[in-house]
């Protein structure tokens, strides 16, 4: 069997090589701009054009498609790429992807409501996030071409663009988040949270209020069904209630604390350790014994 990983950052293409290895003997990866150490059979390296779009870059993969399973890093470039791929082996694209069995993948729906399991037929695509394989090891001779960038019929064209510069931790990456929700009544007491998470190395996050309602902080901070997918091995979540929208997102921490002044909230039904409790008073009490 035949993978083939697609993935714009160097550490999610040498993690999903990991997982590839598991499911296939042949494992290429495409890159866009680094090249990973040895982590595949076959390293393919697409050089985008100036003034071209990566969500234009499907054409210059398909002629390598000849695999049975796609894996692919959840960005939302390359989710455009994806689905143009997977349209042209009449195929789907799985998200959300946080359990693999025998080929057969498990995601969430309904909000997480629910789990489900499924395999499209014939080339499976998979959009795969941070921390699915992170007990696996990727390997391989790392054989470096280039494909040619191939236009596609109806290319976008970027005229200008700006870096948007990342604000704290890789939430991804992060064995400990910091999450605060509405419990916040001010922005200016969002510093006890960030007070914390200095003291214990953690990155901060937030639920969607506060990135899309107030603008209280950048909106690459969510954490949630339609934001970040994350499993640190410490979640701290900080005045938020535990709607199933932001749950989703951590449920796959290894321990998740909380800390609500509302007993009755229902976080404290998803969670290995409750605190009951003020923020303003809780917060900085721990912060002073760390």
């Amino acid at each position: 069997m035949k993978a083939l990983v697609l993935a714009e950052h160097i550490d999610a293409a040498i993690e999903l090589c990991a997982g590839a290895r598991t499911m296939a003997e042949d494992v290429a990866v495409v890159c866009f701009g680094g090249i990973p150490e040895a982590c595949a059979d076959n390293v393919y390296v697409v050089r985008v054009p100036e003034g071209s779009a990566i969500d234009d870059a499907a054409d210059s993969i398909l002629p390598i498609l000849h695999v049975e399973v796609v894996l692919v890093e959840p960005t939302r470039r390359m989710k455009i790429v994806a689905g143009k791929l997977a349209a042209a082996k009449n195929s789907a694209v799985v998200p959300g992807v946080i359990e693999f069995e025998d080929q057969i993948a498990s995601n969430m729906y309904f909000g997480g409501v629910g789990v489900k399991k499924q395999k499209p037929i014939g080339t499976g695509f998979y959009m795969v996030g941070s921390g699915v394989f992170a007990d696996a090891q990727a390997s391989g001779v790392g054989i470096v071409e280039e494909l040619p960038w191939v236009e596609p019929a109806k290319p976008l064209k970027i005229f200008a663009s700006r870096q948007i510069e990342k604000a704290g931790v890789d939430l991804t990456k992060a064995d400990v988040v910091v999450a605060a929700g509405r419990g916040f009544a001010a922005e200016e007491k969002l510093d006890m949270a960030r007070d914390l998470c200095d003291k214990l190395g953690a990155g901060l996050g937030c639920t969607r209020p506060l990135t899309e309602g107030i603008n209280w902080l950048p909106s690459e901070l969510y954490i949630g069904v339609s934001g970040l997918m994350i499993a640190p091995k410490v979640f701290i979540a900080v005045g938020i209630s535990g709607q199933m929208q932001h749950m989703v997102g951590c449920n796959r921490s290894d321990v998740i604390f909380a800390i609500n002044k509302d007993e009755n909230a229902p976080i404290f039904e998803q969670c290995d350790y409750g605190l009951v409790g003020d923020i303003e008073t809780v917060l900085p009490a721990l912060s002073a014994v760390l």
